[in-house]
């Protein structure tokens, strides 16, 4: 006897079926007020409604990533506030890019709240507050990693005279701030440009589907302003900073063969070449965070303004939001836990994370140039 499968077959069928049914009758926007419609692009109404399983899962994904944020740059925040030896001026930036970060946690609880509604909590007005926090963190973040760049790229290259004080470290936080207050602030009174709901149509991102010559220009200039230049700035600065340390070891090795001896390390031949490897790694993760948390949005927000917008479903667009919260929960880990002075205080407040490391100040070197650069290195 053959078995009808379309029919309730018990409580494994059921929610398919409930699921199914729910995409069939409604389309993306659905359950907007009427007096609310204009924040759902035409584009978004092309597809099914979400199913409230794609939204529970995501609002579990955020919670996990909101305690991730809290704890990482809460942590971060704290040690690095409040600990004698890590006040430089230096470590102001990695401060700083934590507050940045911990904003970008703010978004989050916002996002839990309107996947169990399915629908953006607030209409416009929570809409510009999501989207004024993701702005504000994500153009902020991602120059501060480039005031970082040029930061390393100072100490190394000349550790005796090239290092910020707090007085210039701060004006170079103010930057950051000033930078990404414009397009911030344009969308959000509508100057130039708007906020609108995006993907699930529970989170918001500046428009960019508007079939216009000023929506255009407004993309191209925030995919400039916001990813070029600071990808430029990073990648220019940590060149620079290689080729500063290939310099000093070049001239190391020199003087050491000048002087008869097989290095200047005192017994440690790999000194110089450990230090330029740390350098590296350290960079090449700053650069491939920066690349994941800000490409996938560049992509969507270039391709919704100048490409085929087919490709564009709900599901692709959320993406780069879950990118972009991954990266600023890690993000400040990346500069701190290559720190030793940051891993002892690890150690000593918080011992149950397992932390080993020998304090800076009891290790002895016998050479004052290798030193001096190692020192530098980790203080960068």
């Amino acid at each position: 006897m053959a078995t009808n499968y379309t029919d309730d077959i018990g409580p494994v069928a059921f929610p398919l079926k409930m699921v199914s049914k729910e995409v069939v009758e409604n389309m993306l926007g659905w359950n907007i007020p009427e007096e609310h419609q204009e924040l759902v692009h035409e584009h978004w109404r092309n597809f099914p409604a979400v199913s409230k399983y794609w939204h529970i899962c995501m609002a579990l994904i955020y919670t996990i990533l909101m305690v991730a944020s809290i704890s990482g740059n809460g942590i971060v925040i704290w040690i690095f506030s409040t600990s004698k030896s890590l006040r430089s001026a230096s470590n102001m930036f990695v401060i700083n890019l934590a507050i940045f970060d911990m904003m970008m946690m703010l978004e989050m609880p916002m996002l839990v709240i309107n996947s169990f509604y399915q629908r953006l909590v607030g209409y416009q007005l929570g809409c510009d507050i999501y989207a004024v926090l993701g702005s504000l963190s994500g153009i902020g973040g991602a120059m501060t990693n480039a005031v970082i760049a040029f930061d390393r790229y100072k100490t190394i290259s000349s550790p005796l005279d090239g290092r910020l004080n707090r007085v210039q470290a701060a004006l170079l936080i103010a930057f950051t701030w000033f930078w990404a207050l414009p397009f911030t602030i344009l969308p959000a009174f509508k100057v130039w440009g708007r906020y609108v709901p995006e993907g699930f149509l529970t989170t918001c991102s500046f428009d960019y589907f508007t079939e216009d010559q000023d929506t255009k220009v407004f993309v191209m200039c925030i995919f400039v302003w916001s990813y070029v230049i600071p990808m430029l700035f990073i990648c220019f600065f940590y060149s620079k900073l290689f080729g500063a340390v290939r310099l000093h070891e070049r001239m190391l090795k020199e003087q050491a063969k000048k002087m008869n001896v097989k290095s200047l390390a005192a017994g440690k031949e790999d000194a110089g070449k450990s230090v330029e490897i740390r350098i590296a790694k350290v960079a090449f993760t700053i650069f491939f965070l920066f690349v994941c948390s800000w490409t996938p949005y560049a992509f969507v927000t270039m391709t919704g303004a100048f490409g085929d917008r087919s490709i564009l479903t709900p599901l692709t667009t959320m993406v780069p939001a879950v990118c972009a919260k991954i990266v600023s929960c890690i993000d400040p880990w990346v500069y701190a836990i290559n720190h030793p002075r940051y891993r002892v205080e690890l150690q000593k407040r918080l011992p149950w994370m397992g932390v080993r490391e020998a304090d800076p100040d009891s290790v002895s070197s016998t050479s004052g140039a290798t030193a001096q650069t190692q020192h530098a290195a980790a203080e960068a």
